[in-house]
This record gives C-alpha cells, structure tokens and sequence, in this order.
C-alpha cells in the first residue's frame, strides 16, 4: 500500500495524527526534498528506507515503490502541505493504477491555512471577498491562458500565490493591469509555520522591492487583496439581530 501524506505547512506538530501515525510505520518514506521538514522524519521507525524525491524522477519514484510492493513493505509518499495542492499527485497515482497498486490520500493542512494563521488573518471578509483563489505565475511550468493572473485578478478577490516569489515585479504588474489598486495591501509569508517563519507587509505597488530587499525569492506565499486590511462588516451568524436555526433574533 502507498499512502500519499499531506506534511502539513512546516511546523512538526502540525501533520495530522493519521499522517503521524503512518509515519511511524512506514518501511519506505520517499518525501518531497526541502519543501518537508526534514524533523518529520524523526517520526519514522529505526530502519526504514528513506529517499529524498527532490533528486528523482517521476519513473525513479515509481521504481522504489514497486520494489517496495515486490518486498510486501507499506511506502508513504510525503508531500508538503496538503497533496492535492501543486502535489503533482495525479501523474504518480495513473501510474500506479495502472501497476495495480493500491493508495491512499491522506490531507494535510495547506500553507495557504498556515500563512493566514501566522498573521491572523481571514480570507472570507463579509462584504471584502467570499472568493478565494489560489493561483500561481507563469514561469518554466505554462499556465491556461484563460487563467492568467489578469484575468483573475479582474475578480478582486481575496488572491493566494503559490510559487511566484521570484517573480514579483512580473508579478505586481499583472495585478496592476488586471484591476487591483497599487494601494491593494499584500502580506508575503516565507516558509510559514517553519521556525525561520518571516512576514513581510507591503501593497503591491510595492510587492518588488519589498521581495528584492528581503532577498525573498522562494519558499514564500504571496496573499493579496483587501481582506488583509480594516474594513469589513459584521457576521450575520453571530449578530444578535439575526435569527438563524439555532438561535431566533434578540428582539423577534
């Protein structure tokens, strides 16, 4: 069996208790290089083979885990965050039906929940945003036209960008022309949850320099839009003036 484990954001202590436990267990762990907390390892049992994917291909992964099968050992593929977010899971899983391997995916916490965390922030706004997209910039991997970062910045809404840090000034650019405000507020969170966790406030007019400063080029998420500023409306859900199904109104 292979289990396809969500990491979690960085922090140790933040793997679910199943992923954990899997862990624990696993004969073959094949993680997924420096984007994993290298700590998470601890976890594993004495002797259990270890291979970092960040010097693999997708055919040299699939080779350990048919060995692994061939010997009846349990593998856990180790991904970062949660695996169906830029967890280039599905090619590795058509593979692997396609031997007749059984898998498991098991969720893990995303970064995007881990950078909101770290500034306390959320996406949901009443009245800001109830939209939020998770994108990335176009860079050596091609992206859908019709998903262009003007395009969906058209929309204003609450915005987080995977894998964009080195392409900031491109980047601010594209949100400029697609219709966000130089003044949008933008908060740049490196390696959120991790111990060396940095966060960096600016708008996006100014999203360039403040990378180039910092010397931010990776390993970042890019949060932009209006939720991360002080306007906002109160929740209807828990407005003494609302009723709902579980509590009528204070003056009904």
């Amino acid at each position: 069996m292979i289990y396809f484990v969500g990491a979690g954001p960085g922090a140790v202590d933040l793997i679910t208790i199943k992923g954990q436990k899997l862990l624990s267990v696993a004969d073959v762990v094949i993680y997924a290089g420096s984007l994993v907390n290298p700590e998470l390892l601890n976890y594993t049992k004495n002797g259990c083979e270890i291979h970092n994917s960040a010097h693999m291909t997708l055919e040299e992964v699939i080779d350990k885990i048919k060995k692994a099968e061939a010997e009846n050992k349990m593998t856990v593929r180790l991904h970062t965050g949660d695996p169906s977010i830029y967890g280039a899971i599905r090619e590795q899983i058509d593979l692997l039906k396609e031997l007749n391997i059984e898998y498991q995916v098991v969720p893990g916490v995303s970064s995007f929940c881990g950078a909101a965390a770290a500034i306390g922030a959320e996406y949901t706004l009443p009245d800001v945003s109830q939209t939020v997209i998770i994108t990335r910039m176009e860079g050596r991997t091609p992206v859908p036209e019709r998903e262009n970062i003007k395009s969906l910045a058209a929309h204003k809404s609450s915005m987080v960008l995977f894998l964009s840090s080195s392409l900031a000034e491109e980047l601010s650019k594209e949100l400029i022309a697609g219709g966000y405000e130089l003044e949008t507020p933008v908060a740049v969170i490196y390696k959120a949850t991790w111990p060396d966790e940095k966060v960096f406030r600016c708008t996006i007019e100014t999203l360039p320099n403040t990378m180039k400063i910092n010397k931010i080029n990776k390993t970042a998420l890019i949060l932009v839009g209006n939720f991360l500023g002080n306007e906002y409306k109160r929740s209807e859900l828990y407005n003494p003036a609302f009723t709902h199904e579980f509590r009528k109104a204070e003056n009904e």
